[in-house]
This record gives structure tokens, C-alpha cells and sequence, in this order.
């Protein structure tokens, strides 16, 4: 499984770079505050709803402390998706939230 740490991530968005991060945390922690621009998409969902992801795009999954994203991970790359966990989740992120 790929990993990105949440500083490499908050660099690379501060350098511009168009990221789809795709949080997997249920809708009421992510209403806490998100990566800007990150699409939520809970785990329990994802079997129903990964039409709606792109399988051409790389996403960088997020969840609370990177157990849930790993999880999803795992599961997208067995549907031929371009998955990246990132590593400690919100718990390890110090970048801006919206």
C-alpha cells in the first residue's frame, strides 16, 4: 500500500498542485473540519458509491488516524483504483480545515 505523511501532502497543496483527497470519515467529523477541497465519502459507502470516483485519477485518502483510509485503500486498489493512504489522518494533520 502507497502512504503519503500529511506533510507532504499540505506541501504539495501549497505549491499549488490540484489533489483529490478523498476523506472517508462519517459526515458528522467531517462537519468538524476537512482538507480543504477533500470530497467525503464515508467507508461504509464506498462499495455502493465508487461509480462516482474517476478509476483514470489518484486519489489520497484521508480518515481520523488512518486505520479507516487504509482500509479503503486496500479496497479501492483491489477495483484497479490509484489509492494513497495518508498516513495518521486528521489526527496528524496541522494544515487549514474548512
Amino acid at each position: 500500500m502507497r502512504e503519503i505523511t500529511p506533510q507532504e501532502v499540505e506541501t504539495l497543496l501549497k505549491q499549488g498542485k490540484s489533489l483529490n483527497i478523498l476523506d472517508v470519515r462519517e459526515v458528522t467529523e467531517v462537519a468538524e473540519g476537512k482538507i480543504p477541497g477533500a470530497v467525503n465519502l464515508p467507508l461504509g459507502w464506498i462499495e455502493f458509491r465508487m461509480h462516482e470516483l474517476d478509476s483514470r485519477k489518484e486519489y489520497i485518502v484521508v480518515c481520523r488516524s488512518g486505520g479507516r483510509s487504509a482500509s479503503a485503500v486496500q479496497f479501492l486498489e483491489g477495483k484497479g483504483f490509484n489509492v494513497i493512504n495518508m498516513q495518521g489522518g486528521m489526527l496528524a494533520w496541522t494544515g487549514e480545515v474548512e
